[in-house]
């Protein structure tokens, strides 16, 4: 028998009559979006080419693979160099900052090098020939660099400046912030009742048109057994999953994630195969997976009941997956 997990608040309206089940789908930040959602009657507008507009306008702004977009242009900016911000950018840099504070570094905005240095960056990738794992003392000057090079955000400005060899990484935030987006867009609309989604993480709100909630199966872990994986109804709700399988590559016996201790500059190494969180915002859901698996069970679990997020970890343990859940996502257990 699964888990089902509910919200504790349920909002009763049901879709206005005459409303049409419609489906929107893309592609975006090296992945797919979709969208299901009730369309009131008399909604004619294009919904696929506004959401998509939305994502595209992320991307401008966010991707570390495209070379003209803010982000990249900022990493390339010279030292003491200031870049105004627009709101999207603004939001999500300031959000990622808090949680970097949060953590304690174990969350951060910055530690874009890092990403470049173990092959997960745009460019000399860890599955292209050639590459070579970074050694101990490009580790250190990579987390020397870090230390010296910190950003100043003005908020009241909304600007950022440059300190000189800072680099972005937004990739364990924009998509989740691409979710948010993509609901605020529907809602903006009239479209109350839908399921929205990138590249796995999602968020829903409303119904389905037979009065169910969007129910969701929570991402297992690929390579382990097939126990039924819980559910939840993503009414008013969103969720993101970081796991170990996502993106790695094995040195001898050693599976080397994508997810990176920025304190450390290595890959994890705490057993964490995958972290889940349900929270109210996607783009919250998204950054704080990240940064619970880098801290691990023990210390993330503390995290989470200290503020309250409903977190689940499948960590690896002689051979199978051993699970621990907060006390938020007890709660929401029926």
């Amino acid at each position: 028998m699964r888990d089902v997990l509910v919200p504790h608040a349920i909002e009763l309206a049901l879709p206005p009559a005459g409303s049409r089940l419609c489906k929107a789908e893309g592609r975006s930040m090296g992945t797919t979006w979709s969208a299901r959602m009730l369309v009131p009657p008399g909604l004619d507008a294009d919904l696929e080419a506004q959401l998509q507009r939305k994502l595209n306008e992320i991307v401008a702004q966010m991707s570390h693979w495209e070379e003209a977009s803010l982000l990249s242009r900022y990493n390339r900016a010279p030292g003491g160099s200031w870049h105004a911000l627009p709101p999207q950018f603004f939001e999500v840099l300031d959000f990622a900052l808090q949680v970097h504070e949060d953590t304690a570094g174990a969350y951060d905005p910055v530690a874009g090098a890092l990403v470049n240095l173990w092959g997960f960056g745009p460019r000399a990738r860890h599955d292209h020939s050639g590459f070579a794992a970074p050694g101990a003392a490009a580790l250190a000057a990579a987390l020397a660099r870090r230390a010296q090079a910190v950003p100043q955000l003005d908020r009241a400005g909304r600007r950022l400046l440059q300190p000189g060899g800072a680099i972005l990484d937004f990739s364990s935030v924009a998509k989740g912030y691409g979710v948010d987006r993509l609901a605020l867009c529907l809602e903006g609309l009239g479209v109350r009742h839908f399921l929205v989604e990138v590249g796995g993480e999602l968020r829903g709100a409303g119904v389905k048109p037979d009065g169910e909630p969007w129910w969701v199966e929570i991402e297992g872990v690929p390579d382990a057994s097939a126990t039924p994986q819980p559910v939840v109804a993503l009414h008013g709700l969103a969720i993101a999953t970081s796991g170990d399988y996502r993106s790695y590559f094995e040195q001898g016996q050693q599976r080397l994630s994508h997810t990176l201790d920025p304190r450390t500059g290595h890959p994890i190494a705490n057993g964490v195969a995958s972290c889940t969180v349900v929270a109210g915002a996607c783009m919250t859901a998204d950054a704080l997976s990240t940064a619970l698996t880098v801290m691990g069970p023990d210390a993330g679990i503390a995290f989470a009941d200290a503020r309250g997020v409903a977190a689940r970890f499948l960590v690896r343990i002689d051979g199978g997956l051993r699970e621990h859940v907060s006390a938020a996502w007890r709660e929401l257990l029926q």
